[in-house]
This record gives C-alpha cells, sequence and structure tokens, in this order.
C-alpha cells in the first residue's frame, strides 16, 4: 500500500493522555499503516497521501494559523480525518467551510471503520498514481488524425495539472529508425506470431504472414524511439504508415502495451492520457476502442478496434487491418466479466467513466478485427455517447474502478 503519513490537530485544552488513549484505539481500528507525524508538519506533502486528523474540538484556529505554511507543500486537496469524538467532527465542519471558502479543496473522512479505512486506500492509490505520474514523458509521433477534429488538448494544463510533458517527435524519425532495421533483425520474432494468424482465405492468410516482417520491425522502431526520447507512452499517427510502409502500428502498440509502455492510435493524445492515467492507478493501459453500435434501452455498447494489448487477451488472432485491408490487425479475445469504459479530455476539464459487463467477443467480417459487446450497469449512461461524449475513442479497463477514476480528477 501507498505510504500515508498521519499529522494532528489538537486542541491543548484537552487532557493529552485522553486524547491520546482515544488515538491509539481509532488508528488501531482502521487497520491502516501509518507514518505518524504528530504535530509536526515539516514534510506535509511528501508522502503520497497526507492526513490531517483533526484529534478534538477547539483546533479551528490552529489550523488556520498552519495553512499558509501548508499550501506550498501540498497540490492535493486537505483530508481531515475524525473519530467525532472531543467535537472533531464539528471542529472539522468548520475547517472544511473556512478551506471552500479559500476556494481550496477538502475533505472530511468520517463514518464506519469499513468506510474510512476503504477511503482512505483508494486516496493512497491516487495519490501514489499522481506521484508516479509527475515527470512522465508521452511522445506524439506525428500530428494526430486529421479526422479527430473535437480530440484537442493542451499541453500546459497537461503539464501544470498531472505533470505530465508532451513531447512532438516527426514521423520522419519513426520511418527512418524503421528503415535501419534490417529484416533479419526480427525473424525470431516473426516466427512466434505466424502461430496466431488467423484461419483465413489462403490468400489473406499469406498476405498477413508476409506483413509480420515489417509489423515487427515498427515495434522495434518504436520501442527504440521511446528509449531514445525517455518516454513512458506515446501515440503514432498511424495510418499514415499505410501508405509509407504498406502496414499498420498494431502489433506494435500491442505489444508495447503489454510491456508496460502506452501506446496509442491515430495520434489521438486525450486517450494517450487516459491510457498512461490508468496505468498508473490500475497496471493496464486499456483497450483503446470507439463505439460501433449503441442501445439506450438495454445501455449495450459494442466497442471495435484492429489493436488490443496482447496481455488483456486471452487468446488473440492476426487479421489484415480492418479500413484497408492490408498489413496487420490484431482479433483479441478477452475473458466476460466487469469492466470500465473511461475518458478523459485533452484539457482534462471533463471526463466520463462508467462500469459494466463484458458479455461477448464477436469476430464479425464488417468491424475492425477486435470486437466487445459491453452492457453498462446503469442503461442511462449510453445517452453520454449520443448526447455528449469525449470523442469517437474510449478506454475500456478490467474490473470496476470508477470510484479510483472519480477520486483522480477530485
Amino acid at each position: 500500500m501507498a505510504r500515508i503519513s498521519l499529522y494532528t490537530l489538537t486542541s491543548p485544552l484537552h487532557d493529552e493522555q485522553a486524547v491520546e488513549a482515544v488515538t491509539k484505539e481509532f488508528l488501531h481500528s482502521l487497520n491502516i499503516d501509518f507514518e505518524y507525524r504528530s504535530a509536526d508538519y515539516a514534510d506535509y506533502g511528501s508522502a503520497p497521501l497526507s492526513l490531517i486528523y483533526v484529534r478534538t474540538g477547539g483546533t479551528e484556529g490552529v489550523f488556520r494559523q498552519l495553512l499558509p505554511s501548508l499550501l506550498p507543500k501540498s497540490g492535493q486537496p486537505f483530508y481531515l480525518l475524525t473519530s467525532g469524538k472531543s467535537n472533531s467532527l464539528a471542529a472539522s465542519m468548520e475547517i472544511l467551510s473556512f478551506l471552500r471558502q479559500q476556494g481550496l479543496k477538502g475533505e472530511i473522512l468520517h463514518g464506519s471503520q469499513a468506510y474510512v479505512s476503504h477511503r482512505i486506500e483508494t486516496l493512497a492509490r491516487v495519490g501514489e498514481a499522481r506521484q508516479r505520474l509527475k515527470g512522465c514523458r508521452l511522445g506524439i509521433v506525428g500530428e494526430p488524425s486529421d479526422w479527430l477534429i473535437s480530440s484537442v488538448y493542451d499541453a500546459s494544463v497537461v503539464r501544470e495539472k498531472l505533470g505530465i510533458e508532451l513531447v512532438s517527435i516527426q514521423m520522419e524519425e519513426l520511418l527512418d529508425e524503421f528503415h535501419a532495421l534490417a529484416q533479419a533483425d526480427v525473424s525470431e520474432e516473426v516466427a512466434d506470431l505466424s502461430a496466431h494468424v488467423a484461419p483465413l482465405r489462403r490468400q489473406d492468410a499469406t498476405a498477413v504472414k508476409d506483413s509480420l516482417n515489417d509489423a515487427t520491425r515498427l515495434y522495434f522502431a518504436l520501442k527504440n524511439i521511446a528509449e531514445r526520447h525517455e518516454l513512458q507512452g506515446l501515440t503514432i499517427r498511424c495510418f499514415d504508415l499505410l501508405t509509407a510502409v504498406r502496414n499498420t502500428g498494431c502489433i506494435a502498440l500491442a505489444r508495447l502495451n503489454s510491456e508496460g509502455l502506452v501506446a496509442g492510435c491515430e495520434g489521438d493524445v486525450p486517450t494517450m492520457i487516459s491510457m498512461m492515467i490508468a496505468r498508473t492507478l490500475i497496471g493496464v493501459s486499456g483497450f483503446q476502442a470507439n463505439p460501433a453500435h449503441i442501445s439506450t434501452e438495454t445501455g449495450e455498447v459494442l466497442f471495435a478496434h484492429c489493436t488490443i494489448p496482447l496481455a488483456m487477451t486471452e487468446r488473440y488472432e492476426l487479421d489484415t487491418h480492418f479500413e484497408s485491408g492490408i498489413g496487420v490487425g490484431i482479433r483479441g479475445y478477452v475473458k466476460e466479466g466487469p469492466v470500465t469504459i473511461f475518458k478523459t479530455s485533452g484539457r482534462l476539464d471533463r471526463f466520463f467513466a462508467a462500469e459494466g459487463t463484458l458479455e461477448a467477443c464477436q469476430s464479425k467480417s464488417d468491424l475492425c478485427r477486435t470486437q466487445q459487446v459491453i452492457r453498462l450497469s446503469c442503461p442511462d449512461e449510453a445517452n453520454y455517447f449520443l448526447r455528449n461524449p469525449i470523442g469517437n475513442h474510449h478506454v475500456v479497463l478490467p474490473g470496476h474502478v470508477k470510484e479510483l477514476l472519480e477520486a483522480m480528477f477530485e
């Protein structure tokens, strides 16, 4: 679990021994490992999660005097933990009201032991994710695809709010890297992939096998670029590859995502950022896809795309790329079960998160190769896609993680 620092606020009017006894009993009941800092706020804000334990009433003025020294140290909301004993809840409410008046964020952590412990664990995971995001470098290889007319982003906002640096990389650099790789360099990798070619017509199967060399060279070329620019993720204007090298980036992105490097399609920066957030929170980039069919009555949404992280699949087949019929696309089959649909805007001023169930994986010939039928837990949320979507691409994540994602944007 992420490191949690605990600081205290105590009124001098209360008996210290009695307060300490309540403190020990309360903290023990939460069953969480705290780094107990008492009233020493010197390193406040350095841990993934800093909690202020309001132990008694009469601490409002103490906090007001302390606040100017805390503000420069923490970019997170002020989390006020209270047992409710000795008027601590009343004091916490006064403090939170004061914070709101100053335009600052905060929350009181109070309630049952189960609720408070779970909430602290959630906030600690989010705090740890935020720390991992700071200093991340995400590459944009080529410009965003021409049809992504709403998928704009603000690099300065992304840097300020998440600490992520967006790095522009010319498509020519990728092509130079690709051409520098000899086919012999990838022969062993291609042999392993050949076993996954789908049972297609002889002509199509041959075309896929013939394309595996160049698809694998693209993987190594992107990997080399990521290392050169010290990237933790990237997105590529992949449709340009159809004319430049008569192939796709589908294999490359599927493998890079499985190896821990976030890799997105079509130069879609907001989706890449969404995938990076997901990876820091749950360790998976997710399946970048767009809806192909939506039922607002049932909440059923069909998502499809021609690549998916191989690590997310139970098995996969290699087919041609859907729109072009050339190169290599991936038909991935994923275990049925709980999923979450997620997307943030490129200015980080909006996000969408909805939970559902992956009910089936399809393999229809008239859609992108990986196809997932997902039924949203709340059917009404399907209206979002038709009334106020954040672009077309969304990220499908394993498990129900809406609470974590929501906490990330608080």
